[in-house]
């Protein structure tokens, strides 16, 4: 089945990112390790769970899979990887702020990538890691500007439930000012990412100058 293993050169940079924040959290009831964003299609049965990213980055990384800086514009960063031989590029970015219902509820740091695949014939697809897993079977929002886009949810990941509007919502942020990602965790806290797209546009640019 298509494991979303392309974004574990993203997901390597998001522990980079995050072990600063987490290493100042105390233990996040929210969430424990998290885990990959999931594949569009079915998740594998009960008896063969989805590996978290620390086992599945460690075999990446091992393969080549260490993401090299193309550049930093404004609150987006571009970035490279060749896992297993198959080049990827993404633009990352960590949310300018985050809100929690019930207030001040603990998680794992959140992240949105925007991540171009050529061997599989895909660009800018959009996914974001909310740092705790999502209810089951519900959905979440991302909202640019006065457009809603639904995402389908899966553990801690989010992509859009209409893969076809990638290239709509990537049209969208490159012209906005920010994407506010909404969604509920399985405990039933609500939560609000804002990212800044400061900076996306060229991002964007540079890593799908990488990927063409």
């Amino acid at each position: 089945m298509h494991i979303r293993w392309t974004l574990v050169p993203a997901l390597l940079i998001a522990a980079a990112l995050a072990a600063p924040a987490l290493a100042q959290q105390p233990e996040t009831p929210e969430s424990a390790t998290p885990e990959a964003p999931p594949p569009k299609k079915p998740p594998k049965p009960k008896s063969a769970p989805t590996p978290k990213p620390a086992a599945a980055a460690a075999p990446a990384a091992a393969d080549g899979a260490k993401p090299t800086l193309l550049g930093q514009y404004g609150d987006w960063g571009a970035y490279t990887a060749s896992p297993g031989g198959k080049k990827v590029c993404f633009a990352i970015a960590k949310p300018s702020s985050s809100e929690t219902t019930p207030p001040n509820r603990p998680r794992n740091p959140s992240f949105m990538f925007i991540t171009s695949r050529p061997a599989d014939k895909v660009s800018d697809e959009v996914s974001v890691a909310v740092g705790y897993p999502f209810k089951p079977n519900s959905e979440a929002t991302a909202e640019v500007g006065a457009t809603s886009f639904a995402l389908s949810t899966q553990q801690d990941g989010a992509w859009l439930k209409n893969g076809t509007e990638n290239a709509h919502m990537v049209e969208a942020m490159r012209g906005g000012q920010s994407a506010i990602v909404k969604g509920m965790s399985v405990k039933g806290t609500r939560s609000t990412d804002t990212f800044s797209l400061r900076g996306l546009a060229q991002a964007l640019d540079r890593s799908d100058q990488e990927c063409k």
